[in-house]
Protein backbone atom coordinates (compact mmCIF):
# COMPACT_ATOMS: atom_id res chain seq x y z
CA UNK A 1 0.00 0.00 0.00
CA UNK A 2 2.72 2.52 0.84
CA UNK A 3 4.52 1.61 -2.34
CA UNK A 4 0.86 2.80 -4.29
CA UNK A 5 0.55 6.01 -2.41
CA UNK A 6 4.40 7.05 -2.94
CA UNK A 7 4.01 5.92 -6.73
CA UNK A 8 0.99 8.26 -6.73
CA UNK A 9 3.11 11.19 -5.36
CA UNK A 10 5.66 10.84 -7.91
CA UNK A 11 3.63 10.15 -10.36
CA UNK A 12 1.73 14.00 -9.50
CA UNK A 13 5.17 15.15 -8.99
CA UNK A 14 6.25 14.62 -12.62
CA UNK A 15 2.62 15.71 -13.43
CA UNK A 16 3.27 18.98 -11.63
CA UNK A 17 6.73 19.70 -13.57
CA UNK A 18 5.53 18.62 -16.86
CA UNK A 19 2.68 21.54 -16.24
CA UNK A 20 5.16 23.80 -15.32
CA UNK A 21 7.16 22.99 -18.22
CA UNK A 22 4.10 23.88 -20.50
CA UNK A 23 3.50 27.32 -18.55
CA UNK A 24 6.87 28.57 -18.71
CA UNK A 25 6.64 27.32 -23.30
CA UNK A 26 3.27 29.82 -22.82
CA UNK A 27 4.90 32.31 -20.69
CA UNK A 28 7.56 32.88 -23.70
CA UNK A 29 5.06 32.63 -26.46
CA UNK A 30 2.28 35.14 -24.41
CA UNK A 31 5.40 37.41 -23.68
CA UNK A 32 6.01 38.10 -27.44
CA UNK A 33 2.66 39.10 -27.50
CA UNK A 34 2.86 41.22 -24.56
CA UNK A 35 6.41 42.95 -25.52
CA UNK A 36 4.42 44.19 -28.72
CA UNK A 37 6.09 47.81 -28.70
CA UNK A 38 9.40 46.20 -27.42
CA UNK A 39 12.18 45.50 -30.70
CA UNK A 40 11.94 42.29 -32.06
CA UNK A 41 14.72 40.98 -30.99
CA UNK A 42 13.66 41.40 -27.58
CA UNK A 43 10.11 39.99 -28.63
CA UNK A 44 12.02 36.27 -30.28
CA UNK A 45 14.24 36.54 -26.67
CA UNK A 46 11.02 36.24 -24.53
CA UNK A 47 9.99 33.02 -26.60
CA UNK A 48 13.64 31.14 -26.97
CA UNK A 49 14.12 31.85 -23.18
CA UNK A 50 10.59 30.65 -22.53
CA UNK A 51 11.02 27.83 -24.92
CA UNK A 52 14.31 27.46 -23.18
CA UNK A 53 13.88 27.15 -19.63
CA UNK A 54 10.39 24.97 -20.38
CA UNK A 55 13.04 22.52 -21.62
CA UNK A 56 15.02 22.48 -18.77
CA UNK A 57 12.47 21.95 -16.25
CA UNK A 58 10.42 18.86 -18.54
CA UNK A 59 14.38 17.34 -18.74
CA UNK A 60 14.42 17.12 -15.26
CA UNK A 61 11.37 15.22 -14.51
CA UNK A 62 10.96 11.99 -15.37
CA UNK A 63 9.09 12.12 -18.34
CA UNK A 64 11.92 14.24 -19.77
CA UNK A 65 14.68 11.43 -17.96
CA UNK A 66 12.70 8.89 -20.20
CA UNK A 67 12.34 10.56 -23.22
CA UNK A 68 16.43 11.39 -23.18
CA UNK A 69 16.93 7.60 -23.18
CA UNK A 70 14.94 7.01 -25.62
CA UNK A 71 16.57 9.56 -27.64
CA UNK A 72 20.28 7.73 -26.66
CA UNK A 73 18.74 4.26 -27.61
CA UNK A 74 17.16 5.33 -31.17
CA UNK A 75 20.83 6.92 -31.56
CA UNK A 76 22.29 3.51 -30.98
CA UNK A 77 19.82 1.67 -33.61
CA UNK A 78 20.56 4.33 -36.37
CA UNK A 79 24.23 3.61 -35.91
CA UNK A 80 23.48 -0.04 -36.17
CA UNK A 81 21.06 0.35 -39.96
CA UNK A 82 23.16 -0.41 -42.88
CA UNK A 83 22.23 2.45 -45.37
CA UNK A 84 22.09 1.49 -49.71
CA UNK A 85 24.83 2.80 -51.84
CA UNK A 86 24.50 5.85 -53.93
CA UNK A 87 24.05 3.24 -57.15
CA UNK A 88 21.46 1.26 -55.04
CA UNK A 89 19.77 4.74 -54.25
CA UNK A 90 19.67 5.54 -57.72
CA UNK A 91 18.48 1.91 -58.83
CA UNK A 92 15.34 2.31 -56.76
CA UNK A 93 14.82 5.74 -57.53
CA UNK A 94 14.69 4.93 -61.09
CA UNK A 95 12.47 1.60 -60.55
CA UNK A 96 10.25 3.80 -58.51
CA UNK A 97 9.79 6.80 -61.40
CA UNK A 98 9.02 4.47 -64.23
CA UNK A 99 6.19 2.55 -62.31
CA UNK A 100 4.48 5.62 -61.75
CA UNK A 101 4.81 6.89 -64.82
CA UNK A 102 3.26 3.15 -66.26
CA UNK A 103 0.82 3.18 -63.32
CA UNK A 104 -0.14 7.10 -64.68
CA UNK A 105 -0.63 5.89 -68.53
CA UNK A 106 -2.05 3.07 -67.39
CA UNK A 107 -5.19 5.18 -65.17
CA UNK A 108 -5.08 7.45 -67.96
CA UNK A 109 -6.01 5.02 -70.89
CA UNK A 110 -8.68 3.11 -68.28
CA UNK A 111 -10.03 6.73 -67.71
CA UNK A 112 -10.16 6.58 -71.50
CA UNK A 113 -11.79 3.82 -72.06
CA UNK A 114 -14.12 4.36 -69.06
CA UNK A 115 -15.31 7.69 -70.65
CA UNK A 116 -15.64 6.17 -74.18
CA UNK A 117 -18.10 3.37 -72.64
CA UNK A 118 -20.26 6.47 -70.58
CA UNK A 119 -20.73 7.95 -73.70
CA UNK A 120 -21.34 4.99 -75.54
CA UNK A 121 -24.00 3.61 -73.35
CA UNK A 122 -25.83 6.86 -72.40
CA UNK A 123 -25.69 7.70 -76.18
CA UNK A 124 -24.60 11.46 -75.07
CA UNK A 125 -21.16 12.86 -77.00
CA UNK A 126 -19.93 13.42 -80.27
Amino acid sequence: MNDQVQQQTVGRGAATQITVAVLLVLAGVAGYYVLGDQPLWLRWLSVVAGCAVGGLVFMMSPAGAAFWQFALAARNELRKVVWPTRQRTWQVTAVVFVFAAVSGVFFWLLDMFLAWATRYLTGQGG
